[in-house]
């Protein structure tokens, strides 16, 4: 993690017992036998809105799994712009990588904690119990799933199409049923756009287009409410 990163989080105190993401979480695969030794290898940190949880380059020494909060993912290209390549949010793991160093960046968009497990003590873990890789494999899986409809997004989609499905794909990443239609988007509308490959007046012209025609409401900036979700599927493939 950088110098900044390392003199600002905060420790904080963490009942795995009562883990509210436990269930979706690595942790999940962590039978009662092996409780104690989970605990005795993760730490807990809060993290301010906006800070800096490592950056791209950092020698990565720590995995983390999401407690509270959400997640900013993000590279700098070459010509100094910033692409956000994903949102996470309780219960996904991050800082898994296949080199010594972190291949992305990561911010917390509010408040968040962290699960923070050392690579090292990571590897014994898996090691130990065979269900804690299985599980991280799956959510490798999905994340995986997750770049490729980005890069659907980025490259087939219209603007229109575009945030129509990537307000879909958090609904259903939130593991919203049909009967809760809505949800929360703490992330900026510039954040968005660089989610997109869009400008932010593009998103801001299109929420509001989507608004009028009845398929979201806004109540607030940060929180969508679907009237109809078929007729929003539907708009996600119409352009």
């Amino acid at each position: 993690m950088s110098e900044s990163s390392k003199l600002m989080q905060k420790p904080t105190h963490h009942n795995c017992d009562t883990c509210d993401v436990r269930h979706k979480a690595m942790c999940a695969a962590v039978d009662a036998e092996h409780t104690d030794q989970l605990r005795a290898i993760v730490s807990h940190r809060d993290y301010a809105p906006g800070q800096v949880i490592f950056e791209e380059g950092d020698p990565a020494d720590y995995a983390f799994n999401i407690s509270a909060g959400e997640v900013r993912l993000c590279k700098l290209l070459p010509d100094g712009r910033r692409q956000v390549t994903g949102f996470l949010t309780p219960g996904d793991f991050l800082g898994l990588i296949a080199d010594s160093a972190y291949a992305y960046g990561a911010e917390a968009i509010g408040q968040v904690e962290l699960c923070c497990i050392q690579l090292s003590n990571l590897e014994r873990l898996l090691s130990d119990i065979p269900p804690v890789r299985e599980k991280l494999l799956s959510m490798s899986r999905d994340e995986l799933a997750a770049a490729q409809e980005q890069m659907l997004l980025l490259g087939r989609k219209t603007a229109r199409e575009k945030i129509v499905s990537f307000l879909l794909y958090r609904h259903k990443h939130l593991g919203r049923t049909e009967g809760d239609a809505s949800i929360d988007l703490p992330m900026s509308r510039v954040d968005i756009a660089d989610y997109l490959g869009l400008t932010i007046e593009t998103v801001s012209r299109t929420f509001t287009a989507l608004r009028e025609e009845g398929l979201i409401e806004l109540p607030h900036p940060h929180h969508v409410i679907f009237p109809n979700l078929d007729a929003v599927r539907d708009a996600a493939e119409a352009g």
